[in-house]
């Protein structure tokens, strides 16, 4: 039998209570609308990655399986509630433009409104709800991911392992689950918890299963709970639990820290380069410096870029072979910034790839831990630019927070804007729609009115 002890005092029970007795009307109104930007931000990532090689594979492999119809796919149809949540989380990470935050180096959208919506499609829910459901998943990942980083993140994919936490909050939330069987949810997300960085060394298709699994495993262990499956009630600080086994180093404390006084969602970033976050600074810089220099490749005698090591972890890739690959190099991404002067979804291609132009230039760059901006990291993202050019003259730039960070944020206009680029392959009227119905989302009292025409468009 478990100590009762145990329960009362755990991570998971105060988690749960913080789920259970909060309310849309709780929500800040800063936090009500910039959920609405996170919703529509990731749609947009999902409409632009749903026809992509791995997510037809994930796709085709649902529909060979078969499903109830409770939920809307990205890619067309309905299925069960589960794999809805799999497909949709697969597709909206693969472009690398889906939000980030740098705490808890979680990709946040991609595991928790895919979950979130499914579940509330098939219970008919509000977009209130929506809204509430989304703004915890957001605020319990991001606090269990905190807590493990950064030592977590060296093997572990945050975005999958923590994600599926906040995955399994936005549910439990929208089923309106009861104290103790939100800490059964947590439990059995804890311990579904999974996504190796191994996947980087040869560039397989891992990294969009990871959040679709997360999606699925949240909204999975919600439904168990509900029927009065049990999970580990101390999942989190247990002695063989999430903290022990996969950190080396572990903060419980960040987990309550201001619990339900500050909503950690409104600490997003958001991404405007179509490459992992960790590129982001450098290509930031090179952008700027190439324009106000109105340099061209020929003037440019070698790069010397310092940043974090994380990002040389993730991203020292001197010669990428995929265009999903080149998204991972930081040599790529510098490159790619210089003579492209920007990098969104339409310059990552195998022109650009075999581009020997860039792989030319890619040869003249050279990575390396810079220790301030290394020391400064996980809350400054920054990096250090050096370029030598061939008259001998050197120019410099330095950047601590990447376009689309809180201290660097994009406008809402620039969100709709990047919205309609990624949906750029839907008819215009239907962009226009989500648009206004999700910035108006508070207002929808069944989210089916939202997903009613569906988003595939072959």
């Amino acid at each position: 039998m478990f100590e009762e002890g145990l329960v009362l005092n755990s991570l998971s029970k105060t988690i749960a209570d913080f789920i259970v007795k909060n309310k849309f009307e709780d929500l800040p109104n800063e936090v009500v609308e910039f959920t609405k930007i996170c919703i529509l931000d990731w749609l947009g990532s999902a409409v632009a990655g749903k026809d992509m090689p791995p997510i037809k594979i994930i796709d085709d492999m649902v529909k060979e399986m078969g499903g109830a119809p409770q939920a809307t796919l990205i890619t067309g149809g309905k299925t069960s509630v589960t794999q809805a949540a799999f497909v949709n989380g697969a597709a909206s990470h693969i472009v690398e433009l889906d939000d980030i935050h740098k705490a808890s180096i979680i990709h946040a959208a991609t595991v928790v409104i895919p979950a979130a919506l499914a579940v509330a499609e098939w219970k008919n829910k509000s977009g209130k709800d929506l809204i509430e459901a989304v703004a915890i998943g957001y605020d319990v990942c991001y606090r269990v991911g905190e807590a493990v980083s950064p030592s977590h993140y060296y093997y572990w994919h945050n975005t999958a392992t923590c994600g599926t936490f906040g995955a399994a909050a936005a549910v439990a939330k929208l089923l309106n689950l009861n104290t103790e069987q939100i800490i059964n949810t947590l439990g059995s997300a804890g311990t579904q918890a999974a996504g190796l960085w191994e996947f980087i060394e040869d560039g397989a298709m891992s990294k969009q299963l990871h959040p679709g699994k997360a999606a699925m495993n949240g909204v999975i262990s919600g439904l168990l709970s509900e029927k009065g499956f049990t999970g580990a009630r101390r999942i989190l600080e247990g002695r063989r639990g999430f903290f022990e086994a996969m950190s080396e180093h572990y903060d419980a404390a960040k987990v309550t820290n201001q619990l339900g006084e500050v909503f950690k969602i409104i600490e997003n970033s958001f991404k405007i380069h179509a490459s992992c976050r960790h590129t982001h600074s450098t290509m930031d810089i090179v952008i700027d410096l190439a324009k106000e220099h109105d340099l061209k490749v020929d003037d440019v005698e070698s790069i010397s870029v310092g940043t974090y090591q994380v990002a040389l972890d993730i991203t020292n890739n001197a010669d990428p072979t995929t265009v999903y690959a080149s998204k991972f190099s930081l040599q790529f991404c510098t490159a790619l910034a210089l003579v492209k002067r920007q990098g969104g979804l339409l310059d990552f291609t195998e022109d650009s790839l075999n581009d020997p132009i860039i792989r030319g230039l890619m040869k003249k760059v050279q990575v390396g831990v810079e220790t301030s901006i290394h020391d400064a990291y996980p809350e400054k993202w920054g990096s250090l630019v050096k370029l030598k050019l061939t008259n001998g003259e050197v120019i410099q730039k330095q950047s601590e927070y990447p376009k689309g960070d809180p201290e660097n944020p994009p406008s809402k206009d620039e969100m709709i804007a990047k919205f309609y680029q990624l949906a750029s392959k839907l008819p215009v009227q239907q962009i226009e729609s989500y648009v206004n119905q999700i910035l108006n989302l508070d207002e929808i009292q069944n989210i089916n009115e939202l997903l009613q025409n569906g988003v595939c468009v072959k």
